[in-house]
Formats: structure tokens, C-alpha cells, sequence
């Protein structure tokens, strides 16, 4: 209960500021998670229930989340930009009592409909049939704090890579200790920026749950425009925000003259990751803000720890960190051996004491990703002679485009309905500005014939079924697809021509 601590503290400090420029005070904020809290008893709802919201940033998403955090429920946040048909199967996967959504979102009656167990519907935003309004809804409760809170915990979801989405379940809620905010920088000057969606795990984690952890108002944006962002971080004195990638080359790409408008000396901290950054990039940021970028490396599983600092990064430009000293990684190859210094393999992560995670109700794809107390995410790397690891692929199943990730087997599932198409591998090929962009590569069935009319029939027939993020952008075809001996779909072999010539293969 962060949240409480900071509002007895600073009651009047702004938490949050919205991207119409409205905000809520640490107190306001405080209150509805309490009022929250007692609607959600009020429903019988308490540890271990789940919560879904499907909500852009917005101040409702922190509320929520600190509500979650003292009433033992866990959230899931789910990306608004999905289907109705993929949005219905996280709320019920999840097993969801409870769903937070937005009016802006047009799909959500159609959720509901499939969603037969949820049993309180809030709408912020605006009407959304079915569902009770969030203000009238928590108006007649007390907004003091509650005398009995409850950690809570919240469960994220990745893609599968051969099937639906899969729930990242921790038994253990983690708890980020304060004096991980010191040494970010953290101090009561420190504002926070939220750039990127909140139902993400790292804006979630870096941004939002860091602000609501050193006390920093957040100010959300609701969607990337370069010059705003700028404008953002240099008015409003931003000392701490998360980017990924492409934010970088957007901003880079900007005209000198818009980026001298705009002093950043001011800021302190900018942590990245979520998708292999290129060395000229950063370089060139870290020569605009100075060295105060921080990269990570890791996934929604979590991981073994891996950090590194502009300064450390200048000495081995390319690393994603040196190898942690609490949990160990191992450099597998394909029989399971470990590789030498220098020598490319799988990266496996040591599972933190206690089991670390599980995929929720899939016992076999938690068994599927484990080798004895490790498990990978299906990165390629290798340690120098330094202990600095090097990312140098991945696995060919995830697709990492603009930072978020993209499973393309779900692609192929839907390609394959069109008529035409008797077998399908999506993969990612090189884009200088996305670092992968998604491409389908198509074998027709008999009797039909390659065309550029064909190609894009059977895009727009994707176009119905998926959405725009996972659309692929090309389309190739070809007289035969690799196989194993098994039959299956060599995917790995369809994406190396693409990649060929090139020295990283992510």
C-alpha cells in the first residue's frame, strides 16, 4: 500500500496526469482504491479473485491497480488494441470476476457477452451496455484507508507460440524494495513519464508501478508523437521514463531545429529494452541526454537480472549486461551442452528460489520452456571472455516488431482459413525502423496461381481476423516449405534467407 503511505505523506502531490492534462492527487487516489476495495467485498471478491482491465493510460488504470495491491485480487491489464474473440478468452483464462473497461473501446459489449463469469462490470470513459458506471459504482463508499489490506498480485500475458496467449502466474506477488528507487535516482523531485501503453509489462513496471512506488507524479501520453513526447519531457521536467527502440530512432529522426526547442539536460534515468536496440542508435541518444540510459534484458517470465549502464555499455557497445551475480545463465547448444566464451547458444535463466513462474493452467508449456531449474525465452547469445552477454538471435516463433511482441503462429492459424492457402509460416524479416517487420510466406493450394491480386486478397481476408499490429506487411510465395521429418514447418529455415548476410539475426 504504497499508494496510502504517500498519500498521508504528500495527500496533495499530484499522482497522476492525464493525457488531456486533468490529474489526481496522491489522496484522490488513494480514496477510490479504498472505495474500490469495498465495492469489490461488497461482491464477496477478495484474495486470489482476478480482475481484467482493458483501459488506455489513463488515471483509472493506477486506481485500479493500487486497489488490486490492497485487496488481494490479482489484475491482469489486456491489450485494448486485440479482437473482441481475443480479449473474451484473457478475461476468461484469467478467470476474471471482475472487468474494468473503457467506453472507447467499441468491442467490449461483444467481451461481455462471452464472458459469462464476471460478475461486476465497470465502465470508465463514458456508457458501455451492460457494465455500471466506475464513479456512480464507488460513490457510496468510504474512501478512508481500510483497516485490512491485502497484497495483491497481477498475472501478464505472452502469446503462445503454438496456441492462445498464456497467463504468466507467480504464486508469490514480487515487491520491488524502495531502495531500487534510489538507486534509479528516485528523489521528491523526480516526475515520471508514461509513454508506451500501459498494459505492457514494462510501462507497467517501469513507469506506472514505479511512480506509484518513489511517490513521482505520472504523466501519461496516449499515443506517440515525437515532438510531443519531446515537448513533454522538456516542460514538464521528466527525470525517469521508459522507451523502447523505435521511440529512439522517432525522436533521432526529429529536425535539429524542433529538438533544440527543447531542453532534456533535466533528465536522469531512461531504462530500455523489450527489443535489441542498434548501436548507432543508442549512441546517438546517449550523445543527446547524456549516460543516463539503463538497458535491461527480460521478458514477461522475469529473468536472471541482466542490467547495464551507458557507461558499461560504451565499453562493450552491443551487451545487454554482465552476468548477474545471484542467478545463474547458461549457454546451451542444441544437445544441451554448455557453450564456451564466445560460442552462440540458447539463453537459459535460472528460476528464482521458490519456482519463480508458471504458465497459468498449462503445466506443459511451463515443462516445455525448462531445462532442470533454468528456462529460456527462446533468445540466442553468448558470454565474452568479460562475462558481457551478446544477443545475437531468437528463436523463429516470436516476432519482435517495434518492441512488442508478435506470436506468428497465430497468423498462420488465421492465414490458413482463406481458400486459397494450403500452408502458411509467418516470420520476421529485417526493417531498419522496427527491427523486424511480419511477413507471411505463403504454399497456394492446386490450382491456384501466384499473384499480386492474390497476395493482397488474402491479406485483407487476415485484416478481418487479426489486428492491424498483427497483419503481416508483405507477402511471399513459394512452391515448398521446409519440414522436419515430422511434417512440421521448418520456420527457422523459411526466416534465415531474409537474414542472410547479416552479422545479428534479430
Amino acid at each position: 500500500m504504497t499508494t496510502a503511505v504517500w498519500a498521508r505523506l504528500t495527500p496533495d502531490k499530484v499522482a497522476v496526469v492525464n493525457p488531456d492534462g486533468s490529474s489526481r492527487t496522491f489522496a484522490e487516489v488513494n480514496a477510490v482504491a479504498n472505495k474500490l476495495t469495498r465495492l469489490f467485498r461488497q461482491h464477496g471478491l477478495g484474495k486470489g479473485d482476478a480482475l481484467a482491465i482493458v483501459c488506455s493510460n489513463r488515471a483509472e488504470f493506477v486506481e485500479v491497480q493500487a486497489a488490486t495491491l490492497r485487496s488481494g485480487l490479482r489484475i491482469t491489464p489486456v491489450n485494448w488494441h486485440l479482437t473482441a474473440d481475443e480479449i473474451a478468452y484473457i478475461v476468461n483464462d484469467c478467470e476474471a470476476k471482475v472487468l474494468v473497461g473503457e467506453a472507447r473501446i467499441a468491442v467490449l459489449p461483444e467481451v461481455v457477452a462471452q464472458c459469462p463469469n464476471v460478475v461486476l462490470k465497470l465502465a470508465v470513459g463514458g456508457p458501455i451496455a451492460g457494465f455500471q458506471d466506475y464513479e456512480e459504482a464507488i460513490a457510496p463508499f468510504d474512501g478512508s484507508d481500510i483497516p485490512d489490506p491485502v497484497l495483491g498480485n497481477q498475472m501478464m500475458y505472452t502469446s503462445g507460440t503454438t496456441g492462445r496467449p498464456k497467463g504468466v502466474y507467480r504464486e508469490n506477488p514480487p515487491v520491488t524494495p524502495s531502495s531500487m528507487y534510489a538507486l534509479r535516482g528516485y528523489d521528491e523531485n523526480s516526475i515520471q513519464l508514461c509513454a508506451g501503453p500501459a498494459y505492457h509489462a514494462a510501462p507497467l513496471a517501469f513507469d506506472i508501478r514505479a511512480a506509484m512506488g518513489a511517490g513521482a507524479p505520472l504523466h501519461f501520453l496516449d499515443k506517440w508523437d515525437s515532438e510531443l513526447v519531446l515537448r513533454t519531457i522538456s516542460e514538464q521536467k521528466i527525470t525517469h521514463l521508459h522507451l523502447v527502440p523505435i521511440m529512439f530512432q522517432r525522436l533521432l529522426a526529429l529536425p535539429d531545429e524542433v529538438k533544440a526547442k527543447y531542453p532534456v539536460d533535466h533528465v536522469k534515468y531512461i531504462v530500455h529494452g523489450a527489443a535489441p536496440c542498434p548501436p548507432e542508435v543508442k549512441h546517438a541518444m546517449i550523445e543527446w541526454f547524456g549516460p543516463v540510459l539503463s538497458e535491461y534484458y527480460a521478458g514477461s517470465e522475469g529473468g536472471a537480472g541482466f542490467t547495464i549502464s551507458s557507461e558499461e555499455w560504451l565499453k562493450k557497445p552491443g551487451s545487454v549486461g554482465k552476468r548477474p551475480a545471484l542467478l545463474q545463465v547458461r549457454i546451451l547448444d542444441e544437445e544441451g551442452n554448455d557453450c564456451p566464451p564466445g560460442v552462440p547458444g540458447g539463453i537459459y535463466h535460472q528460476l528464482p528460489p521458490g519456482g519463480g513462474f508458471t504458465y497459468f493452467k498449462d503445466a506443459a508449456k511451463t515443462a516445455a520452456n525448462r531445462v532442470g531449474d533454468f528456462f529460456t525465452m527462446g533468445d540466442v547469445g553468448y558470454f565474452d571472455e568479460d562475462d558481457y552477454l551478446f544477443l545475437t538471435g531468437r528463436n523463429a516463433e516470436t516476432i519482435i516488431s517495434g518492441g512488442v511482441n508478435i506470436y506468428p503462429q497465430e497468423i498462420d492459424n488465421e492465414l490458413i482459413k482463406h481458400d486459397a492457402v494450403a500452408d502458411s509460416s509467418t516470420v520476421g524479416v529485417p526493417h531498419d525502423e522496427w527491427g523486424e517487420q511480419v511477413k507471411a510466406v505463403i504454399l497456394l493450394k492446386p490450382g491456384y496461381q501466384p499473384s499480386e491480386a492474390l497476395a493482397q486478397e488474402i491479406l485483407d481476408f487476415a485484416r478481418k481476423a487479426l489486428p492491424s499490429f498483427k497483419v503481416p506487411r508483405s507477402l511471399d510465395f513459394v512452391h515448398d516449405l521446409p519440414r522436419s521429418e515430422a511434417g512440421k514447418v521448418q520456420r527457422n529455415k523459411v526466416r534465415a534467407p531474409y537474414w542472410e548476410g547479416r552479422t545479428r539475426q534479430i
